[in-house]
């Protein structure tokens, strides 16, 4: 796999280089006063400048200075420092910011604070944002791109965020482009000890227990990973033969984009219709692919159907009871994941109606009719950086206040709508995620870019961080062909059918997670290979011609498998 780019990368747009003499560049942006200051209690941590190496550390790396730009007498949220960058970024690289800030005088409790990255006459590109407590400093990441043709006139990094009256620090902040090269090389290390397991196969004939299988040949080849991709499909899409031959071929799993939501089922009151989901779910039974619930409810008002809106508390009570039993009694069974009441993070449209509760009710009610499947949340932005409303510390607070209501808890959907990935971005979303011990699914994973080849990198560097992270445990696509997608320039393949660049890198990631292996068995009758976890057929072929296949599953663990084959 080559990515667009792999020169230059290691060079800074800007660094921050405060000291007592200067601002280091650093200018007020609004109303505010610039100082700089040093903090001798700086925070004891290493800050992520780039991409992590085969060590898991970056040469360039390193701890906090202890210097920092002090923005005090500040009047409003937008009030803060800015500053030019001098080389201009360039087109269609991705670039990282990574930097420390803090609160000062004025701060109670925690406060967003915003890094934004803006070209021309102030258009953003991208930044980051960290939610920061008083009194703490906060380490601070994010990502932009320039997607047009010609470089920027002028590039420009802003930080502000928190209220009128609340000094802002901040500290080491740069700018870099992201050298992909050695986190590929870590995560092809990481995948490896996270997907993969040596095996041992034994071979014995029952008749004679002396006798080996010494010399015979063998190959193994792997007919199914156990780490399932799927895909969103549509009643339109499954019109299209091309359409069907890319989910059939590259799909396990599939979800249905619309088809099941409430508005969509039930569009007018009273008249409730399921023909469209059961002929998409008839379809993946016809090709053995298992089917997602998304979803029972949609929390954000805007994706609630007017005729739901315009209910009272006591009528809107009435209607959700209805939904739960009416949805989740007609498929009980049938799902083995429900995404129970969508962007949670983002809304609060029943909550803010029915009380705190509802929300943990609408889980505990779920497994009460249905006690199969997994319960998921879901929500967007999460892996990103770049949502004050969607950090991983306010999901996992969301999980743990469902969760001492009584909600089983059994799943958690990061959607990964994503622009201008960073991989290690995407990982510590994931690494603050994991402490809940529940198991992570990307949900809806599209990447738009309208340059083939920085969309199949970006496609590239999502699957793969996924794939290696232990707590994933597997990855649906928020649809693939183009004319079938909700976002644009996010295709794998054309109008026509045709594979893009994406698609290829798709294709190609797929034929990598999965093994294959040949060779003879050894003098004690054994054969050793390492190979992803998933399901495997043997054949084996002695010299007095005999043909013998067995089939055998190889699941997680730290020791070598080691599995007796008769023949």
């Amino acid at each position: 796999m080559a990515f667009a780019e792999e020169t230059h990368l290691a060079m800074d747009l800007i660094e921050h280089c405060v000291s007592e003499d200067g601002l280091a560049g650093w200018a007020p942006s609004g109303s505010c006063t610039l100082s700089a200051q040093h903090d001798d209690s700086a925070p004891d941590a290493v800050l992520s400048l780039a991409a992590t190496a085969d060590d898991d550390t970056d040469e360039r790396a390193r701890k906090p200075s202890g210097w920092y730009v002090l923005a005090s007498r500040r009047a409003g949220e937008t009030d803060g420092l800015c500053r030019e960058i001098s080389c201009a970024p360039r087109p269609k690289i991705t670039y990282r910011v990574a930097g420390w800030v803090g609160l000062g005088s004025g701060a109670e409790g925690c406060h967003p604070v915003h890094v934004e990255v803006c070209v021309g006459d102030d258009q953003r590109v991208g930044g980051g944002v960290v939610v920061a407590k008083a009194g703490k400093w906060g380490e601070i990441k994010g990502s932009f791109r320039i997607d047009e043709d010609e470089p920027p006139r002028c590039a420009k990094v802003y930080v502000h965020g928190p209220p009128a009256g609340v000094d802002l620090k901040v500290m080491d902040l740069q700018v870099c482009a992201v050298n992909k090269i050695p986190r590929l090389r870590h995560l092809r290390k990481k995948t490896d000890k996270v997907r993969k397991r040596d095996v041992i196969l034994k071979f014995s004939r029952r008749t004679d227990a002396a006798a080996s299988a010494a010399g015979a040949e063998i190959s193994v080849l792997q007919v199914q990973n156990s780490f399932p991709i799927g895909s969103c499909i549509t009643k339109a899409g499954i019109q299209n033969p091309a359409y069907v031959d890319f989910f059939a071929k590259h799909f396990d799993w599939a979800v249905l984009e619309n088809e099941l939501k409430w508005y969509y089922t039930e569009a007018v009151q009273g008249q409730v219709r399921y023909a469209d989901a059961d002929e998409l779910i008839d379809f993946c039974d016809r090709y053995g692919k298992p089917v997602r619930g998304h979803c029972i409810f949609w929390a954000v008002e805007n994706s609630v159907q007017p005729w739901v809106r315009a209910l009272n508390a006591d009528q809107l009570g009435a209607a959700v009871e209805a939904r739960l039993r009416g949805l989740v009694s007609r498929y009980s069974g049938r799902f083995p994941h429900y995404e129970v009441n969508n962007e949670m993070l983002h809304g609060a449209f029943f909550q803010q109606r029915l009380g705190d509760d509802i929300n943990a009710h609408m889980f505990r009610e779920t497994a009460r009719i249905d006690p199969a499947p997994a319960l998921f949340v879901n929500d967007y932005n999460v892996e990103s950086a770049n949502d004050p409303n969607a950090t991983p510390e306010k999901y996992v607070a969301l999980i743990t206040d469902l969760q001492k209501r009584g909600a089983t808890v059994g799943g958690i959907g990061i959607q990964g709508h994503v622009t201008h990935p960073v991989g290690d971005v995407i990982c510590d979303a994931l690494d603050k995620l994991s402490v809940t011990g529940l198991p992570i699914w990307i949900t809806e994973l599209d990447v738009s870019a309208a340059d083939e080849a920085v969309r199949a990198d970006d496609l590239e560097i999502v699957l793969r961080e996924a794939f290696a992270h232990p707590a994933v445990e597997g990855i649906m696509l928020w649809g693939f062909m183009q004319g079938h997608m909700w976002r644009s320039h996010g295709q794998l393949v054309d109008a026509d059918g045709k594979y893009t660049e994406a698609g290829n890198r798709f294709a190609g990631l797929r034929r990598e997670w999965m093994s294959h292996a040949m060779g003879k068995v050894d003098s004690s009758g054994h054969f050793r290979f390492r190979g992803f976890h998933g399901t495997y057929q043997v054949t084996l072929k002695t010299g007095a011609g005999e043909v013998k296949k067995h089939t055998f599953d190889v699941s997680k663990g730290g020791a070598p498998l080691v599995l007796d084959m008769d023949f």
